[in-house]
């Protein structure tokens, strides 16, 4: 059964810094575009940042240059550094992988939350 696992999430105050890893099993990891994304209270789920499987990364505007996302391929585990957060950065991240071949493979992780407040 596949699994992403979240962790690293908390409390921080604003301008503060927190790294989040999710670590998958059971899937060909190597071979996954592994994204994260959050959800605040009362809004939609939007895309943070996605790594493809060559290394390739994208971000949404409210955090490029101030999050990077990276992965290891031998830990099985994708990780997001979050730097210099502000107050709108809080929300609940989650860990996604996605794969297209003959049909689509989308995965996703329980969630981890993070609040930036002082």
């Amino acid at each position: 059964q596949v699994q992403l696992v979240e962790s690293g999430g908390g409390l921080v105050q604003p301008g503060g810094s927190l790294r989040l890893s999710c670590a998958a099993s059971e899937i060909i990891f190597s071979r996954y575009v592994m994204g994260w994304y959050r959800q605040a209270p009362a809004k939609q789920r939007e895309l943070v940042a996605v790594i493809t499987s060559g290394g390739g990364t994208n971000y949404a505007d409210s955090v490029k240059d101030r999050f990077i996302i990276s992965r290891d391929n031998a830990k099985n585990t994708v990780y997001l550094q979050m730097n210099s957060l502000k107050s709108e950065d809080t929300a609940v991240y989650y860990c996604n992988a996605h794969r297209v071949t003959w049909t689509t493979y989308d995965y996703w992780g329980q969630g981890t939350q993070v609040t930036v407040s002082s």
